[in-house]
């Protein structure tokens, strides 16, 4: 039986029609519709479902929407502000970091975390990072050079 629950997503609370187990990228693709967060390996190994549970990346597949509790979640879509992309949105498109687009999602989540604790990473950092996050297309480098330029753009330039 479904229980209503209230979180908070991208800014704004809503109420939910869930089971307490039923996975958060669920709840976020079929009742919210924010498809953003996507449906890989369902075994929290791939990162297509990272989301930001406060400003954590978390993967969405395997975890409860009632142990979210009154966390902000933030998705994709969540990261645009006023219309205007995120720098590292903004930056995954002016590095061309995207073939197939499945993993970018993920890719971009955890990076988001992670610009927020380390302002300038090291390409050690960001691959130890994203070492959750799989691609199988080999978007690698430009992946590395857009967290790069979008922490220049969120930050200014390392000196």
């Amino acid at each position: 039986m479904p229980d209503e629950l209230v979180i908070i997503v991208n800014g704004k609370p809503h109420t939910v029609q869930a089971a307490p187990d039923t996975p958060l990228l669920y709840v976020l693709r079929n009742e919210l519709h924010l498809y953003g967060p996507q449906y890989g390996c369902s075994l929290e190994q791939c990162g297509a479902c990272t989301v930001l549970v406060g400003a954590e990346a978390k993967q969405s597949c395997r975890l409860p929407v009632s142990e979210v509790g009154n966390a902000r979640i933030t998705t994709l879509e969540g990261l645009i502000e006023d219309g205007e992309l995120h720098p590292l949105q903004r930056a995954f498109v002016d590095e061309q970091a995207v073939q197939c687009g499945y993993c970018i999602n993920g890719m971009i989540m955890t990076a988001a975390a992670l610009l927020w604790r380390n302002h300038h990473p090291s390409d050690q950092h960001i691959r130890a990072a994203l070492d959750g996050n799989l691609c199988r297309c080999g978007a690698h480098l430009r992946i590395l050079r857009a967290i790069k330029r979008a922490a220049d753009l969120m930050w200014g330039e390392k000196e």
